[in-house]
């Protein structure tokens, strides 16, 4: 990634303080979205280290990797399956709880959103303690997939959410 790009990402980011809770510093990617020629070079950003690596599946975690999943996938020219919370899908699903800084979830995906031999990439806007990244591919895995890769629009660093994925080819467009 650029340089230029990395500045542009890193101030079009909006910190929000104490959101969703007291003491959370939230990275609103908003203004991202909202930015017509920078939206479409952060997806070519984050999907570009995954070319080649014969990507079977993107799967995006609910919500926001879904803005940025469905164009990657498209770009691959390979399915795309939501990682969603509870109780949003309609067929039958396998679930995964996690950690999260602020509180507990739960990810849900159908079960046949993947399968044995499928090699998926996972996308979602922030990796911070990297507890939903995590989840996502132990689903994923569970599920019969290969998780190839973890891609993000931004890193929070200092939150170590690398830690938690260490055996996974790890891709942030920004850390900070």
């Amino acid at each position: 990634m650029t340089t230029a790009l990395h500045q542009r990402v890193t101030s079009a980011l909006r910190d929000v303080p104490d959101f969703p809770t007291a003491g959370i510093l939230f990275k609103d990617i908003t203004p991202v979205l909202a930015d017509p020629t920078l939206l479409p070079e952060v997806i070519t950003a984050m999907v570009t280290p995954f070319r080649g690596s014969d990507v079977t599946h993107v799967v995006g975690v609910e919500s926001r990797g879904f803005l940025f999943g469905v164009p990657m996938a498209l770009s691959l020219q390979v399915p795309f399956a939501p990682a969603r919370k509870p109780g949003k899908l309609p067929w039958r699903t396998q679930r995964e709880s996690y950690d999260l800084e602020y509180r507990s979830d739960v990810l849900e995906m159908h079960t046949d959103a993947v399968w044995a031999g499928a090699r998926v990439l996972v996308v979602d806007d922030v990796l911070a303690t990297g507890g939903t990244a995590a989840a996502a591919c132990r689903l994923i895995e569970r599920l019969g997939g290969e998780v190839i890769g973890v891609s993000v629009l931004l890193e929070l660093g200092a939150l170590n959410g690398r830690a938690r994925l260490a055996s996974h080819h790890v891709h942030a467009v920004v850390s900070v």
